[in-house]
């Protein structure tokens, strides 16, 4: 474990040191985040009633998603993970006496925790000082915010977990566009991130809400507002641990086949 740590120390203080990249995409994110909160607004003058959410429980959730941004959002890519593969470094990764996926695991957590912890608490603050209706509110109760730390961990590795999966793919395509530009429109609709899933129709969000890219944002950011509470907050987050399971198992076994196979060519 002494090795994954230092990987997971090492990359978190290198991506610590983006502190001008971290300001430019705050002011993006405020921008946006009052763009989003503003637009529901007045849908919901129009005609509060007709939502499956409450206003203050949409605000938060669209707070929440961009302070957390960084934690969620499938279109971060690891550059370093997706060169190694394409231009030959991988040849390196596998002679050090690491295991490969446990180290990809770790450099994207670090990388995607410190971009959050940069970004979050300026936009959490924001949140919390604008005037009502837009200000962020705090969880229900105690309970659930310990329900959203746990769900929002768990959001965590299968965020990863998927995103190694692209990575593995990169193994037989060799090109990141493609790749990249389909996960990340496909997981940024389906886990949430355009709108909030109780916000699709019936029928697409039923097949919607069990799939894996609903435990990503949409579980935690749902509880944290109180929209998913008690019982039904213990399945999400069962949910989520299946798939976490689930992601990790495919990785792996797909990993494995690649590396029998990978070819590096040069020298």
């Amino acid at each position: 474990m002494k090795k994954y740590f230092a990987v997971f120390r090492i990359r978190f203080i290198n991506a610590l040191q983006y502190r001008a990249a971290a300001l430019a995409g705050m002011a993006t994110q405020f921008a946006w985040g009052f763009m989003e909160i503003f637009a529901f607004a007045a849908f919901y003058r129009a005609n509060p009633d007709a939502f499956p959410m409450e206003f203050s429980q949409t605000v938060s959730y669209i707070w929440m998603q961009q302070a957390f941004l960084a934690l969620f959002m499938m279109w971060f890519w690891e550059h370093d993970i997706a060169a190694s593969i394409t231009e030959g470094g991988i040849a390196y990764e596998m002679v050090r006496p690491v295991d490969l996926y446990g180290r990809w695991f770790c450099q994207a957590s670090a990388n995607r925790l410190a971009r959050t912890a940069l970004r979050c608490a300026p936009i959490l603050i924001v949140a919390f000082i604008v005037p009502e209706p837009y200000k962020m509110a705090l969880p229900p109760n105690a309970e659930q915010l310990f329900l959203f730390l746990l769900s929002a961990m768990l959001a965590l590795g299968v965020v990863i977990a998927f995103s190694i999966l692209m990575y593995i793919s990169l193994f037989y395509t060799l090109s990141t566009t493609g790749v990249r530009i389909i996960a990340a429109v496909l997981s940024d609709f389906l886990a949430g991130g355009v709108i909030p899933l109780p916000f699709f129709p019936e029928p697409i969000r039923a097949v919607a809400e069990i799939l894996p890219f609903a435990a990503m944002q949409n579980m935690p950011l749902r509880i944290y507002g109180g929209n998913i509470a008690g019982t039904d907050a213990l399945a999400g987050i069962i949910l989520q641990i299946f798939w976490l399971v689930a992601l990790l198992l495919a990785g792996r076994f797909l990993m494995a086949r690649a590396l029998k196979k990978v070819i590096v060519q040069g020298g």
